[in-house]
C-alpha cells in the first residue's frame, strides 16, 4: 500500500508543478496584461483533484489518520482554482487580479500541505 500511496503523492506533485509552473511562466505576460491560463494549468489542477481524492481514500483504507479539516480547506481552494481556470481557459487575456489570485491560491495550497500538521 505504501508504494501505491507514494506513487500518487508523486503524481500529485506533478499536478501542482504543472499548475504552478504554468502560472510562473506567465508572470511576465501578467505584468503586460496579456496572461492567459494554459492547458497545463487546467490539466495540473485536474490531476491534483483526482490524485488528492485517491490519496485520501488510500490513506483511510490503510488506517492512517486523515486531517479532514485540512483536506477540506485544500479541496475548497482547489475547487476555486479549478473553477477559475476552467471558466477562463479560452480567454485570450485574463485579468491581472484573477490570474494573480490563482497563483496566490496555488501557493497557499502548497504551504497548507507542507506546514499544517
Amino acid at each position: 500500500m505504501d508504494v501505491l500511496i507514494h506513487l500518487f503523492v508523486g503524481l500529485h506533485i506533478i499536478g501542482i508543478a504543472s499548475l504552478l509552473g504554468g502560472f510562473l511562466t506567465q508572470m511576465k505576460a501578467m505584468g503586460e496584461g496579456t496572461a492567459r491560463f494554459s492547458p497545463a494549468m487546467l490539466h495540473g489542477a485536474f490531476t491534483m483533484l483526482v490524485t488528492g481524492v485517491i490519496l485520501v481514500g488510500l490513506n483511510q483504507a490503510d488506517d492512517q489518520s486523515v486531517n479532514n479539516v485540512k483536506i477540506g480547506v485544500k479541496l475548497a481552494l482547489l475547487i476555486v482554482i479549478l473553477g477559475l481556470v476552467y471558466v477562463k481557459r479560452d480567454d485570450e487575456k485574463v485579468d491581472k487580479g484573477l490570474f494573480g489570485l490563482v497563483g496566490l491560491l496555488t501557493t497557499a495550497n502548497v504551504f497548507i500541505a507542507v506546514l499544517w500538521t
